[in-house]
């Protein structure tokens, strides 16, 4: 079985040329980790994991130390994983001072009989399993708090934009075993209500893995992708037979249509295809497969280089 990771730094409006190159380098750095722990017989659980903590480690995207603020001015994340082998799954929303949320989500997976632990269950749960708590000032940056006061002084202005809030990261990965798994996180959307859940927690909508069919990761506007089940949906046209593009240009295509949502996803087939897509502006993704990582962020738009 050929195995492949596939990881994106979520849907954007558009990303300033001095951030372009960080973000690109810490998307491939994120796809040769999956990658990497594939190679040494990991599982698709482990390398979406390993995956995802590496875009949550790096502030230049909506997850971990790169969360963007909510009207309060603090962070609260939200995670999901799932296992195509068997769909078991783990989600956690509304959490604050940790680190790696997706990390906390599997052992939810793991560790307990539930699917998705929230806000203060979740934080005693953390606490019971030995994850450490950071302090808070360590998950806010700067370009965040900047961030928030414009969007404040914008919604003044009353010019609520959909394209703006699409930070998510995420990974899919399919194994030499032929299991599939997905990983989403996120740091939600700026200037958020306090305990505003988007699609990411959310089995179906935030993503979705069955190595029956394959595993998939979404980002974009999380009210339309909740209201669409996204990531279900796409997979539901992938097991109806279509390619995994034409299955992303359904899903993506109907959620605009019906609600002008804007986003993307990454998926893998259980034969071991991948595929990007998305109608925001931009979306960073990188994949890795057979020594070569694939990577782009704009439309039309990728490069190709061997894995050291």
């Amino acid at each position: 079985m050929n195995f492949v990771v596939v990881v994106h730094g979520g849907g954007a409006s558009s990303i300033s040329k001095d951030r372009k190159e960080r973000v690109r380098q810490g998307i491939v750095r994120a796809a040769t980790a999956g990658y990497n722990i594939l190679k040494e017989g990991g599982s698709a659980v482990d390398a979406v994991e390993g995956a995802v903590t590496v875009l949550e480690d790096d502030p230049e995207f909506n997850a971990g130390c790169g969360s963007v603020l909510n009207t309060d001015g603090e962070v609260e994340m939200d995670a999901s994983i799932m296992n195509g082998k068997d769909l078991s799954s783990g989600a956690v929303s509304a959490v604050q001072c940790i680190a790696n949320p997706i990390k906390l989500a599997r052992l939810v997976m793991e560790k307990t009989p539930h699917c998705f632990l929230t806000d203060q269950g979740a934080a005693q749960f953390a606490a019971a399993m030995g994850i450490p708590t950071v302090p808070r000032e360590q998950l806010i940056t700067e370009r965040n708090v900047k961030h928030l006061q414009k969007e404040k002084h914008e919604k003044c202005a009353q010019k609520p934009d959909q394209q703006k809030n699409l930070g998510t990261v995420g990974a899919v990965a399919l194994d030499c075993k032929g299991n599939v798994a997905y990983a989403t996180s996120t740091g939600g959307i700026v200037n958020k209500m306090v305990g505003r859940v988007g699609d990411t927690p959310c089995i179906g909508s935030g993503g979705y893995a069955d190595n029956e069919i394959g595993a998939i990761s979404t980002t974009g506007h999380g009210e339309s992708i909740l209201k669409v089940n996204l990531a279900r949906l796409t997979l539901f046209h992938v097991e109806q037979g279509k390619t995994l593009e034409e299955a992303a240009d359904l899903s993506l295509g109907y959620m605009k249509s019906k609600l002008k949502g804007l986003g993307g996803v990454i998926l893998v087939s259980k034969a071991g295809d991948w595929a990007v897509k998305w109608t925001s502006a931009s979306m960073p993704w990188a994949a890795a497969k057979d020594g070569k990582v694939h990577s782009g962020i704009d439309l039309g738009e990728s490069s190709t280089t061997d894995l050291p």
